[in-house]
């Protein structure tokens, strides 16, 4: 009698992939929408209510932010919830896993640590930005955001996000692209170099990106006078003009 073969874990790798893929993506396009903040306020306006259905609806549905935010957050749990299957589940297991990279010196698994210590950092920060955009969604904005950063002291927190998640991302993709073949072409040593410049690529010019983001919401932040102005965008800028 031929034994079954066990399915699950291939499931998971496969639900892990897809799940990684996912925020992988989402990653990428959310912080290209939040750097419409260094072409103007109005500009990152824009983009606001565009994902709040103003251009399709006619005016603004916030619950459409804390819906999408639902859902990625969802895909983060997951993720992470699976992930953390390959984790080290105690301090011997992390010794022997220290020693392994150590004695093999190879850079994809000196990756796989960066990957594991960067979403333990995600799994907890990322989670309270997630949450806020659930909860808050109208806060959302050139004035709010900023705000956000300088006035509730976020910034610290967004640099810790930033760092980890965009590291995170495009490590994952790497390794991703990797698992699943898309690398081997006719000299798959060659194919791998390549990805990995890009891979470091990307992870600079998103670092540059957001780090400038930051830079503008926190020169927003600090020189705008929210006594006189509302912190809300539906307050401080005119969606009639748009």
């Amino acid at each position: 009698m031929r034994q079954k073969i066990d399915k699950i874990p291939a499931r998971l790798d496969l639900t892990q992939s897809v799940t990684g893929l996912i925020l992988g993506l989402f990653i990428m396009g959310h912080l290209i929408f939040e750097a419409s903040i260094l072409v103007s306020n109005e500009m990152m306006y824009k983009v606001t209510v565009m994902f709040e259905g103003y251009y399709f609806l006619g005016q603004t549905h916030p619950a459409i932010v804390s819906l999408l935010a639902g859902f990625i957050s969802i895909v983060f749990i997951a993720h992470a919830g699976i992930a953390m299957r390959k984790f080290p589940a105690n301090y011997k297991q992390f010794k022997t896993m220290q020693k392994h990279i150590s004695i093999f010196n190879h850079d994809d698994t000196s990756l796989w640590m960066v990957q594991a210590f960067t979403g333990f950092i995600m799994f907890f920060i990322g989670s309270v930005h997630l949450y806020m955009m659930i909860a808050q969604p109208e806060h959302i904005g050139p004035f709010a955001s900023s705000n956000r950063v300088v006035h509730e002291f976020m910034g610290p927190l967004y640099v810790l996000l930033l760092l980890s998640v965009v590291s995170h991302a495009f490590i994952g993709l790497y390794r991703l692209a990797l698992k699943w073949g898309f690398m081997e072409g006719k000299d798959y040593r060659a194919s791998r170099k390549r990805f990995k410049i890009l891979m470091k690529a990307f992870i600079a010019i998103y670092l540059i990106l957001g780090s400038l983001s930051l830079a503008k919401y926190t020169y927003i932040g600090m020189t705008h006078d929210f006594s006189t102005c509302a912190k809300y965008k539906s307050k401080t800028i005119n969606l009639e003009q748009h």
